[in-house]
């Protein structure tokens, strides 16, 4: 079984790092010519990814030394403050994976050692766009063939668990829904019929408005980006969607946690 190594780094001393290490002027980028590979002696890439969510793809494209920045479990990255000495994970980095929207994406190009490549990712649990990302990291990393047998297994799992929350559609209907805009993946997973989307932004009266009269049985919210119930007056359901996986970086379980919330609301539980 492949090791993944899972290490979580200060982003608060990020910053310090920079200071003893090699920055920007000496790093390779996104763009730079080198081709990804595995390291020398065989061994595989070694890759800090700043959340478990690129820490996931970084180990579904078959890296296995994989440290992560910040853990899953907390929602404000900059008050995460562990040991000092665990900043050198992010010097010996042949990659550092991170999303633009992180408000610490450039702490994490400013502390990044000079050989270590950085790879913006595309965050996206959509399964067309999470296996074209991982084949893209695996391509970097050169470790295709892992990245491959991890797009079968997504294929068969996201067809696996369709079919069954197809199978729990109230009435054998495929049930309305609302979706916060980055979790519209599991309405697809569910087969849903969605009838209205929102955010990133809190919703809006006028959009309150409008998207209850589409009658939803069911919102879709974005449990990292909740800002309560959404619809209070609709008679919708609220599900949560968590995007992050977990600390051990399964990416896979992000979908069947998905499909056990829906079941759950779709048989009333």
């Amino acid at each position: 079984m492949a090791r993944t190594r899972v290490r979580f780094v200060s982003l608060v001393a990020l910053a310090a790092l920079s200071a003893a290490v090699p920055l920007l002027a000496g790093c390779g980028s996104e763009d730079a010519p080198d081709p990804g590979r595995p390291a020398a002696g065989g061994r595989g890439p070694v890759v800090v990814a700043t959340t478990t969510w690129e820490g996931a793809f970084a180990k579904a494209a078959g890296a296995e030394d994989v440290t992560v920045i910040v853990p899953r479990s907390v929602h404000h990255a900059p008050d995460y403050d562990p040991k000092p000495s665990d900043l050198a994970a992010v010097a010996e980095a042949d990659f550092v994976l991170y999303a633009p929207f992180e408000p610490y994406a450039g702490k994490i190009k400013e502390a990044a050692g000079s050989k270590a490549r950085l790879v913006e990712v595309n965050l996206d649990n959509d399964p067309a766009r999470a296996g074209a990302e991982v084949a893209r990291l695996g391509a970097l990393f050169g470790t295709k063939d892992a990245a491959g047998r991890w797009k079968t297994r997504l294929d068969g799992e996201v067809a696996r668990l369709n079919g069954e929350l197809r199978s729990a559609w109230p009435g054998g209907r495929s049930p309305a829904v609302v979706t916060q805009v980055f979790t519209a993946w599991a309405a697809d997973l569910a087969g849903a019929t969605t009838v209205g989307t929102y955010g990133p932004e809190p919703v809006t009266p006028s959009q309150l408005a409008s998207l209850s009269a589409k009658k939803p049985a069911y919102v879709l919210d974005n449990a990292h980006m909740s800002t309560g119930t959404v619809l209070p007056d609709a008679g919708a359901r609220q599900i949560e969607i968590a995007n992050y996986p977990g600390e051990d970086l399964d990416l896979l379980a992000v979908y069947r946690a998905a499909a056990t919330e829906l079941r759950k609301a779709m048989s009333g539980a």
